[in-house]
């Protein structure tokens, strides 16, 4: 074996040396410093809330449909105008309905023209019949006709009432005062009202204030009535919370997949018009509210020290470090907001210390790396 050789191989037990006592001697990772995270007891507000999702809609929408079928002809408004009611939206092509008009008065006409013949006819018999002339069979016969002249008349007036009523119905109109939010109709769309009433335009009557329509779990339910605030907030606007007031818990449940929720309605001012149509709200339900009351990390109350024999009070309970040791102290609780939760009772006071967790749960293990020696 040449010295060379042998110098590489002292190098590398000895680079291999350093390595295993650097990275893989010590199993254990050392904890330096305090073997507890705590927190200090406060005061402050705490706000319990429930949290749901609902959609935004104006309180009044109307749907604008037409009754007759046809051709639209003309448009007279576009998105996003303002509307007042009955202010012409759109007109169908009247054509062939003013040409069914012009028939309908045509046999109306001709109706009045067989009725005054059959009157005629039968003031004539009437005075033949006083006569003697004719028989009482053949004067049936003529009132038969006289009646039949009349209900033809009256048939054909409505049908002139009809068609006249239809030609006014190619005229949409705004049946309220709004907002126009959506239009479905273009110039040169046929329309047709044979089977389902087509919606041509969606009017909002006032976008000041608006609704949310928000769906419950059943477990949260019971807590919520009316007059209840909320507060919420927009995908649009995150840095603004909105507030508003339930209107409505409606008792009729929805169940999809044996999952009960309920439909609760609440009305949200808009003055500014930033809230629009169809935005998600992210809701928060006010269920209680406590002020200047002390409070704890629910971290604190999940906290259990890892020794199996730690003292156990059957309650909530958060742990002290007293001589270097986790000490229990039983507690009563009050409302929660998900982060903090009330103390209604115990011996605690403002500015105590307790713990939230194990200072080695911050240590991330280290990485060891190891040589192997062939």
């Amino acid at each position: 074996m040449s010295k060379f050789r042998t110098k590489k191989i002292i190098i590398a037990l000895a680079l291999a040396t350093v390595a295993y006592f650097y990275w893989g001697g010590n199993d254990k990772p050392e904890i330096s410093g305090e073997q507890y995270v705590t927190r200090v007891v406060d005061r402050s507000d705490i706000v319990q809330t429930i949290s749901a999702n609902g959609t935004l809609t104006p309180v009044v929408l109307v749907n604008v449909g037409t009754q007759v079928s046809g051709t639209v002809y003309k448009l007279h408004v576009d998105f996003n105008d303002e509307v007042e009611i009955d202010q012409v939206l759109a007109e169908l092509d009247p054509t062939l309905l003013k040409a069914q008009l012009e028939q309908s008065k045509a046999n109306k006409l001709s109706a009045k023209t067989v009725l005054r013949i059959a009157e005629s006819k039968r003031q004539r018999h009437h005075m033949l019949i006083e006569k003697g002339f004719i028989s009482d069979e053949a004067m049936d016969v003529i009132e038969q006709e006289a009646e039949l002249a009349r209900a033809q008349y009256e048939v054909s007036k409505a049908q002139v009432v009809r068609d006249d009523a239809n030609l006014n119905y190619s005229i949409i109109k705004s049946p309220i005062s709004g907002v126009v939010i959506a239009r479905d109709i273009d110039i040169g769309q046929t329309v047709a009202a044979n089977f389902q009433t087509p919606i041509l335009f969606q009017i909002a009557k006032d976008l000041s204030q608006m609704q949310i329509n928000i769906s419950v779990a059943e477990a949260d339910i019971g807590q919520l009535h009316t007059d209840q605030q909320i507060n919420f907030t927009v995908d649009a606007y995150l840095d603004n919370t909105f507030t508003g007031t339930v209107k409505q818990v409606r008792l009729n449940p929805t169940i999809q997949e044996n999952v009960v929720t309920y439909n609760v309605i609440a009305m949200v001012s808009n003055d500014d018009g930033m809230l629009l149509p169809g935005m998600t709200a992210n809701i928060h339900f006010v269920v209680a509210k406590r002020n200047d009351v002390l409070r704890v990390p629910n971290a604190a109350l999940r906290y259990q020290p890892k020794d199996a024999e730690a003292e156990k009070l059957g309650g909530p309970t958060i742990y002290q470090v007293k001589n270097g040791l986790p000490t229990p102290l039983l507690i009563s609780t009050g409302i929660t907001d998900g982060n903090f939760t009330e103390i209604t009772g115990g011996d605690i006071k403002a500015g105590d210390s307790f713990i939230v967790r194990d200072a080695s749960d911050d240590k991330k293990p280290e990485r060891k790396l190891k040589f192997r020696m062939f």
